[in-house]
């Protein structure tokens, strides 16, 4: 105990822990493409599962073998699907071709537009930190709820009646 430290300076002398070392760079990442040059990935939305491959080209969209103007009548719904190309600013940069399963219209826009971001991020990697910011990454887990013996539905009873 005859040690005795003046002042914070000498704090640093007593400890034999190692001083911090700056942190290490994150390793870059690199495209993930097949040997069409194309990048795959699945999204998902309520119970729809779309298939996305994305590649070099205009900007044109194709779902299950028809123009997204045809497939996806709705304007809402095209715009669902644009939002994750125009955070990127890659809208007429690459082609996307996709096939989609299950659900309802509103649920594959939904998947396609998970898909396509998912394929961006293995496409291009440095559009990940706009996509994710977006939150187009992110997967909507929200599913119908189960209906439940006893009710009409998932939580509507049935009417009551006093007689």
């Amino acid at each position: 105990m005859s040690d005795i430290v003046q002042g914070m300076e000498g704090l640093g002398a007593l400890t034999n822990a190692p001083k911090p070392n700056a942190p290490e760079p994150m390793p870059e990442r690199k495209p993930v493409l097949d040997a069409f040059g194309r990048a795959y990935a699945t999204g998902k939305r309520k119970t729809a599962i779309a298939r996305v491959w994305l590649k070099a080209g205009s900007g044109k969209i194709v779902v299950n073998d028809r123009v997204q103007e045809i497939y996806f009548a709705r304007p809402v719904l095209r715009m669902l699907i644009q939002q994750p190309l125009l955070a990127a600013a890659r809208a007429s940069e690459v082609d996307v071709m996709c096939t989609v399963t299950g659900s309802g219209l509103s649920g594959q826009a939904g998947a396609v537009r998970h898909g396509i971001a998912k394929a961006l991020c293995l496409y291009d990697p440095t559009v990940r930190g706009a996509l994710k910011a977006g939150g187009f990454l992110t997967r909507d887990s929200r599913v119908v709820e189960r209906k439940k013996y006893g009710k009409a539905k998932a939580r509507r009873s049935f009417q009551f009646s006093k007689r």
